[in-house]
């Protein structure tokens, strides 16, 4: 692992292991804080305006708590015509989202908010991004669905897939900028928003 002189603290708000992972490819020393906020959408707004939101604010709370500290918050929102979906939590909820989306492009917004506590002005500390990826899943019947989820259980993933395990084989194609976004962090535009904030990689 190469030696960062002078690297600012950084902090993954987040209490993810699929977020944690990703972190770890850039090989930069890193620690997790869960941070305290409402994670529930607002009446009327947007899906990409929540991912956003809840970004910033995952960013914001571990921000105050540990001061002149780089921040990373992330937050995805899946949407089936334009209408959120959410953590199935359960294996019959998770098994009428997939017959719900079976066939059907289904969009997640992967928005990304870097917090340079070193910048006293808060307008300028955040940097914010959303990264679109359309999923298009495959048509595939009740049996197949309700076996995947045996196996995968995966119950803690909105759209009730986990691209980086089987539930790859659910689905027909991925359409992204940012290949990561789908399992969480866009790590793209995060290693252009470190650069942004003086992190090199390589030295």
């Amino acid at each position: 692992m190469p030696i960062h002189h002078h690297l600012p603290r950084l902090i993954l708000a987040s209490s993810s292991r699929y977020r944690r992972d990703l972190l770890s490819r850039l090989h930069l020393p890193f620690e997790c804080i869960s941070p305290d906020i409402d994670e529930s959408p607002l009446s009327g707004e947007a899906p990409e305006v929540t991912a956003l939101r809840l970004a910033r604010l995952k960013a914001a709370a571990v921000a105050r708590q540990v001061p002149d500290a780089l921040v990373i918050g992330s937050d995805q929102v899946a949407t089936l015509d334009g209408k959120q979906i959410g953590k199935p939590g359960s294996h019959e909820n998770a098994l009428q989202q997939l017959r719900v989306m079976r066939g059907r492009e289904v969009i997640f917004h992967t928005a990304l908010c870097l917090w340079d506590g070193r910048i006293p002005d808060a307008l300028a500390a955040a940097q914010m991004e959303n990264v679109r990826t359309i999923v298009t899943f495959r048509d595939l019947p009740d049996e197949e669905l309700d076996h995947y989820l045996r196996i995968e259980q995966p119950y803690d993933c909105a759209g009730s897939a986990k691209n980086e395990g089987l539930g790859i084989a659910l689905l027909e194609k991925i359409e992204s900028t940012d290949p990561t976004s789908l399992t969480g962090l866009p790590l793209i535009a995060l290693c252009t928003m470190l650069r942004r904030a003086g992190v090199h990689f390589f030295t």
